[in-house]
């Protein structure tokens, strides 16, 4: 017997407090669950059954998949594509929508996800993730085209993420708080360790990609500067810079002890407006980022207001603690 609260008992509980609860939502987060579950098995095996490595094709975006984008990809489409919770899903990995199969039953919600954040690192075992977000299908909607899915992230019912590192977590909201779950591999359950998680407003550590600098934009190259004058700058305080390659790692971090996490915009390539998806990446992180307390934005806007004009839209980035970030966006309106 475990002596916590299980992530399926949780879901059930908040749920009972809606009165036009129906059951199917509380359905869909369980499959969700085991997809991560399954997933987390799969990434922690995966030297041990020769499936890491690069695949021998490329996602719509025209990056080369690794033979885990592929699996896992395949695993959360099939454990959700039959319960009858869902109209159509999307995925990062996957050109066009994902539509229920005919000899399954539709439902009313639709689901996209990032089925491995930062496969890149896998073959060097560094932690990488799950990401995912859950909208509702359009009234009157039977079959769900891509145009159903262009939704902005105020209209997400749910945005949450694995992490699959030293312990398999999983942190999710339906936008009332964030609450963090750690795997417990001798039971196979998920229990509230981290609840109510919230991120703090003022942070000295900052993660971006620095390699990037002669690409950044003035306001960006700004802040970043005034972080590494330390003492002696601006600023007056030390800050300490972070990078991990993995956006589901960099966020934890930042729920777990605060900071801000950039990927902004660049001239790197004039063609893409940023680095990070909207809907299957900075949406679902910034519901959950919102949630605890912190701040996101693209520099210039709110990033859960942008709406969406297609299903791989690029964004820039800015997210984590409240006061850092909105210095960012003031350096921005500035410029």
């Amino acid at each position: 017997m475990h002596n916590g609260t299980s992530v399926t008992q949780f879901i059930i509980e908040e749920q009972r407090g809606l009165s036009t609860a129906s059951g199917e939502f509380t359905s869909l987060l369980n499959d969700i669950v085991t997809a991560c579950k399954v997933i987390s098995n799969e990434v922690n095996r995966g030297n041990l059954i020769g499936i890491l490595g690069a695949a021998e094709s490329e996602n719509i975006q025209g990056e080369t998949q690794k033979e885990l984008d592929i699996i896992t990809n395949d695993i959360f489409t099939q454990t959700n594509e039959w319960s009858g919770n869902l109209a159509a899903m999307a995925s990062e990995e996957m050109d066009d929508i994902y539509p229920i199969p005919k000899q399954y039953p539709k439902g009313k919600y639709l689901l996209v996800f990032d089925p491995l954040d930062g496969s890149s690192n896998i073959d060097v075992n560094i932690s990488v993730g799950t990401i995912f977000s859950i909208m509702r299908c359009p009234e009157g909607v039977e079959n769900p085209t891509a145009e159903d899915f262009l939704q902005p992230g105020t209209e997400q019912v749910c945005g949450g993420y694995a992490l699959y590192g030293p312990s398999t977590m999983l942190v999710l909201t339906t936008g009332n708080g964030v609450n963090g779950f750690t795997l417990d591999q001798n039971i196979g359950e998920f229990i509230l360790t981290n609840p109510n998680m919230t991120i703090p407003e003022d942070t000295r550590e900052f993660a971006i990609n620095a390699s990037n600098m002669r690409f950044w934009e003035e306001p960006v190259r700004r802040y970043v500067e005034e972080c590494l004058a330390g003492k002696e700058g601006p600023r007056g305080e030390n800050f300490n810079m972070r990078w991990v390659a993995s956006m589901v790692a960099e966020v934890h971090r930042i729920l777990i002890r605060g900071g801000i996490f950039m990927y902004p915009k660049d001239s790197k390539d004039p063609a893409k407006a940023g680095k990070l998806r909207l809907l299957y990446e900075a949406n679902p992180m910034s519901m959950i980022v919102e949630q605890a307390g912190g701040a996101c934005s693209t520099g210039r806007e709110r990033i859960m207001e942008v709406k969406p004009d297609g299903l791989h839209q690029r964004v820039p980035v800015i997210l984590g603690s409240k006061n850092e970030v909105e210095r960012v966006v003031s350096y921005h309106k500035d410029a």
